[in-house]
C-alpha cells in the first residue's frame, strides 16, 4: 500500500512484488534531472581552452567556473533536501531545472568570465535541488531494498552517463559554431527535464520532524566559501597577501562555529554524532580525499588538454569518455560485486587503480599532443571510480544500524561532494603555484631579448604563465612561450603526483582503517520501507549504492 503522501510502505519480504504507482514515471523524470544535471555539471571541462582564449582569462578564474557549481551544490545539497521533505521532492527537482535553464542562459550569454561564473552557480544550486530530489523521490515510489537498488542503480548510471556525453557535447558546439551554443542546447534540456517531471513523477514529501537548520547553513556556506576563496587565490595574489589569509582565518572560525551550532541543533543538517562510529569515520574521510584524487584528476586533464595545450575541444573530450564511461559501463559489474564482494575491498581496489593512472599521467609531456598517452591511465582513473563511487555509499551504509542509514546516506552524498569540490581547487592551487615559480626561475636565467623579457615578465605578473602560453606568435612576450609550457607542464604533472597521492591514502585507509569491523547488514539484505525518505529523517531506508 502507498500512503498519501505517495511513499510505500512494506508488508515483509514480498512486498516488491507488486510495484508503486508512478514508479515507471517518477524513475524516467529522475534519471533525466540527473543527467541534465550532470551535464551541466561536467560540460566546461571540455571548453576550458576556448574560455581562455574567449574570455582572457587567467588560472584562478578558470578554477572558479568549476568551484562555483561544486560550492553551490556542496553548501546548499543538505538544505535542499529539507526543502523536499517539507514541500515535495517534484517541486524541487522542478524548481531546481529551472535554476539550470536559467544558470544556462546566464553563460551563453556571458560577456566575461565573472558573469561566467554566476551562471556556473545558478547550474550548481540547481543541481544541488535536482540531486537529492531526484533521488529522494525514487526511493519515495520503491517497495524494497532490492527494488531500490535496482532504481539507484539506473539513476546513477544516468548520472554517469551525463557526466560522459557533457564534454563531448561542448566540443561537438564548439567545432560547429561556439562554445555558447551548448549553454543554449542545456537550456533545451533543463526544460524538457522540467516537463517530463510534471507530467510523470509522483509527488512525495516527509515534513514531520522535518526544519531548516538556517544558522548551520549560514556558518558552513560562509565558511566554506572563504577557505576555497583563500585556496583558489593564494597562488595568484599570494598566500601571504592580507586578502588571502583574512579568507582562511575568518573561514576556519565560521566552519568552527559550524560544529559548535550541529552539536546543539535540533535538527541539524550534518550529525556529528555518526563519527562516533569509527567505520563511518573512516569512509567518511575516504570519500572525500578519494573524491579529491578522481575529480581533480579530472580537472588537470582538462587544464592539460585545453589551456595548456590548447586542442581542438572534440579532442579534450576523448579522454573524458574513457574517464566518466566505465562508471556507466560497468554499472551491472559493480552492482553484481556488491553483493558477492566486500564493499571495502571494491573501495581499496578502486583507490590502487586510481592511483596508478594518476602517476602514470604525471610523467606526459606537455609538449606531446598526442592523445595515446591518455588512453591507459584514463581507463585506470575510469575503472577505479567505477568501483569506488557505488561502493564508498554502501561501505558507509553497511557500517551503522538501519534506522541511522538515512542521515548516513546524506552525509556520504555530501563528503563525496565536497571531495568533487575540493579537487579542482587543490589541483588548481598546487599546478598554478609550481608552474609559477618554475617560469619565474626559467625566466631569470633565459637568453631572450630584452623587450621580450621584459613583456613576459609584465604578462606572467597580470596572468600567470597561463597567459604567457597563449599568446599568439610575434607578440610580445611570446619568445617565452616555451618556458611557459614547460613550467606549467611541470605544475600540473605535480598536481597529477598529488591527486595520486590522494587515492593512495584513501586505499590505505580503507584497506587497515576497515580492519576488524563488522558489518551490521549486507549490500544485499532488505531494510522495511518507512515514511520518510527524506536525506535527515533518521527512520529512513537506505538507498541502494
Amino acid at each position: 500500500m502507498t500512503l498519501d503522501n505517495g511513499t510505500a510502505t512494506s508488508q515483509g519480504p514480498t512486498a516488491g512484488a507488486a510495484r508503486t504507482p508512478g514508479y515507471a514515471g517518477t524513475l524516467a523524470a529522475a534519471c533525466g534531472a540527473v543527467f541534465v544535471a550532470q551535464v551541466a555539471n561536467a560540460l566546461p571541462a571540455s571548453l576550458n581552452g576556448l574560455f581562455q582564449q574567449d574570455l582572457n582569462t587567467h588560472g584562478s578564474q578558470l578554477t572558479w567556473i568549476t568551484a562555483a557549481f561544486m560550492i553551490a551544490v556542496v553548501c546548499f545539497e543538505f538544505t535542499f533536501g529539507v526543502l523536499g521533505d517539507l514541500f515535495g521532492r517534484r517541486r524541487l527537482v522542478v524548481a531546481g531545472t529551472a535554476l539550470v535553464a536559467a544558470g544556462s542562459a546566464v553563460a551563453a550569454l556571458a560577456p566575461t568570465v565573472q558573469v561566467l561564473w554566476i551562471g556556473a552557480a545558478l547550474n550548481g544550486l540547481g543541481a544541488g535541488a535536482m540531486f537529492p530530489g531526484s533521488l529522494t523521490a525514487i526511493t519515495a515510489v520503491t517497495r524494497s531494498m532490492r527494488e531500490r537498488a535496482h532504481a539507484v542503480a539506473v539513476w546513477s548510471g544516468f548520472l554517469s552517463a551525463g557526466a560522459a556525453v557533457s564534454p563531448l557535447l561542448g566540443g561537438m558546439f564548439a567545432k560547429v559554431g561556439s562554445w555558447r551554443g551548448s549553454f543554449w542546447v542545456l537550456v533545451g534540456l533543463a526544460l524538457v527535464s522540467a516537463v517530463l517531471t510534471l507530467a510523470l513523477a509522483t509527488e512525495s514529501r516527509a515534513p514531520k520532524g522535518r526544519s531548516i537548520d538556517i544558522p548551520g547553513q549560514i556558518t558552513f556556506a560562509v565558511g566554506f566559501v572563504l577557505v576555497l576563496y583563500g585556496a583558489v587565490e593564494g597562488p595568484e595574489s599570494g598566500w601571504t597577501s592580507l586578502p588571502v589569509m583574512l579568507a582562511f582565518a575568518v573561514g576556519a572560525c565560521f566552519l568552527a562555529g559550524f560544529v559548535v551550532v550541529e552539536l546543539g541543533a535540533a535538527s541539524p543538517i550534518f550529525d556529528l554524532t555518526l563519527f562516533r562510529n569509527r567505520a563511518f569515520t573512516v569512509s567518511s574521510v575516504v570519500a572525500v580525499v578519494g573524491m579529491l584524487a578522481f575529480l581533480g584528476a579530472c580537472f588537470a586533464t582538462s587544464m592539460w588538454l585545453g589551456p595548456v595545450q590548447h586542442q581542438d575541444p572534440i579532442r579534450v573530450a576523448i579522454p573524458f569518455l574513457l574517464l566518466q564511461g566505465p562508471a556507466f559501463v560497468l554499472i551491472p559489474v559493480v552492482s553484481r560485486l556488491l553483493h558477492r564482494v566486500a564493499a571495502s575491498w571494491l573501495l581499496t581496489s578502486g583507490f590502487v587503480l586510481m592511483a596508478i593512472g594518476c602517476l602514470m599521467f604525471a610523467r606526459l609531456d606537455a609538449s606531446d599532443t598526442g592523445l595515446a598517452p591518455f588512453v591507459v591511465p584514463a581507463l585506470l582513473i575510469g575503472i577505479g571510480f567505477a568501483l569506488t563511487v557505488s561502493s564508498v555509499t554502501a561501505v558507509a551504509l553497511n557500517s551503522v544500524p538501519v534506522h541511522l542509514a538515512g542521515m548516513a546516506s546524506a552525509t556520504t552524498n555530501m563528503l563525496r561532494d565536497l571531495g568533487f569540490a575540493l579537487g579542482p581547487v587543490v589541483v588548481g592551487a598546487v599546478a598554478l603555484s609550481n608552474a609559477g615559480s618554475a617560469f619565474a626561475a626559467n625566466l631569470s636565467g633565459a637568453d631572450l631579448p630584452p623587450d621580450q623579457l621584459a613583456a613576459a615578465h609584465e604578462i606572467a605578473r597580470a596572468g600567470g604563465p597561463i597567459a604567457v602560453n597563449s599568446l599568439p606568435p610575434g607578440a610580445p612576450g611570446s619568445a617565452a612561450h616555451g618556458l611557459a609550457l614547460d613550467a606549467l607542464g611541470s605544475g600540473f604533472s605535480t598536481a597529477y603526483l598529488v591527486c595520486a597521492a590522494a587515492a593512495a591514502l584513501a586505499a590505505v585507509l580503507t584497506a587497515f582503517g576497515m580492519g576488524g569491523i563488522r558489518s551490521h547488514r549486507s549490500a544485499g539484505t532488505e531494510a522495511p520501507a518507512s515514511r520518510s525518505a527524506g536525506h535527515g529523517d533518521r527512520r529512513e531506508p537506505a538507498p541502494a549504492p
